[in-house]
């Protein structure tokens, strides 16, 4: 059979269209994602083998301008949240043939441009990038390609139109932190810190303001040292440990930045002769692996940092395939662990003394 014309060569879009499918998910079909159901993908192939669609990979690529790599910049690979995170976007663009060009700043904004101008030098389809503190959406602007897709994640940009051409995934920090407040609160805590992260992070902002619309509902209002501001580092938490004994009556209990922050602060406390779960309540934020094996084991916020990977790298793919579409924003559930570390109720304790 000769060679149909080029004009009636069958598309990608003939194809959606015959199954009612988005574009994005008939090209996650031809990549071999397990990111689609066997009910789709069989009825995808069906009408590929119908109308005879041949996929030519190079030339997707030609037509994108870019290379079948995506690069992922994270603000810190130390923290085991990033590490997972980026453990999961590798799986999945992986799986749909795609290479991972990764680059860590270490939450500076200089080495985030290094960083970013020496990875685009290698022509990626595509950026995802969790900010460091402190960036500029019309800074990083300057570096990007027009038309590049770039998913931002976790963290606010600064800057105007922040949002603007670029896609958002989120976490509900929000809720995460109101949810471990509450659960606090209903144990019979009255005097709850918020421990750990900057305040200018946007993050730890939302965060913030999750702890205290729990406590403003329980008609509470938080005493000024009972916010203490820390690297959202497990060394630098358990330094600051004391910050939260200064004064008398101190805390009985503490809603953290993130889990790293937490088990610093479980060492901190361990230092001082108290023990999480016993004599002072704590929560964390993550879910990082090490949260259920620490002992004791730490209540938190489960947002499931590689699944995240997952979606952001699903996120980045289906832009690839539908680059002029409007912008994408998505915010994550979050959900609360209680295990051992919080496992203490005010009655139970004895009177909290301030510490030198």
């Amino acid at each position: 059979m000769p060679t149909p014309p080029a004009s009636s060569r069958v598309t990608l879009t003939d194809i959606a269209a015959a199954c009612g499918l988005s574009r994005a998910t008939v090209s996650l079909v031809l990549r071999g994602s397990p990111l689609v159901s066997p009910r789709t993908r069989a009825r995808v192939e069906a009408e590929i083998q119908r109308q005879g669609y041949v996929y030519h990979r190079g030339a997707a690529n030609l037509r994108r301008k870019a290379s079948n790599t995506v690069a992922l910049v994270i603000n810190d690979l130390s923290n085991p949240f990033f590490a997972e995170f980026a453990a999961g976007v590798d799986e999945t663009l992986a799986e749909a043939g795609h290479v991972t060009l990764l680059g860590s700043t270490g939450e500076s904004v200089e080495r985030q441009q290094t960083v970013l101008a020496s990875l685009l030098e290698h022509a990626p389809a595509g950026l995802i990038l969790s900010p460091a503190e402190g960036s500029d959406a019309d800074r990083l602007r300057t570096l990007l390609r027009p038309g590049l897709p770039v998913l931002v994640f976790n963290r606010e940009l600064e800057g105007r139109d922040a949002r603007n051409g670029w896609d958002y995934l989120g976490l509900d920090n929000v809720r995460g932190a109101r949810l471990a407040t509450e659960h606090l609160l209903a144990l019979g805590h009255r005097r709850i810190a918020f421990f750990g992260g900057h305040r200018d992070s946007s993050s730890c902002a939302q965060r913030r303001r999750g702890y205290h619309e729990a406590l403003a509902d329980a008609g509470i209002v938080p005493e000024p040292h009972w916010l203490v501001e820390s690297a959202p580092t497990r060394l630098e938490a358990a330094g600051q440990t004391g910050a939260l004994f200064l004064r008398d009556p101190a805390p009985t209990a503490a809603v953290c930045y993130n889990d790293a922050v937490a088990l610093g602060l479980v060492a901190g406390l361990a230092r001082r002769g108290r023990r999480a779960g016993e004599d002072f309540a704590v929560t964390g934020f993550d879910d990082i692996p090490e949260a259920a094996a620490s002992f004791p084991p730490l209540t938190t916020v489960s947002v499931d940092p590689r699944a995240r990977g997952h979606e952001a790298a699903t996120m980045i793919l289906q832009r690839l395939d539908a680059p002029a579409g409007a912008p994408f924003a998505h915010v994550s559930p979050a959900r609360l662990l209680c295990r051992a570390s919080s496992d203490v109720r005010p009655a139970d304790l004895s009177p909290p003394r301030a510490t030198p």
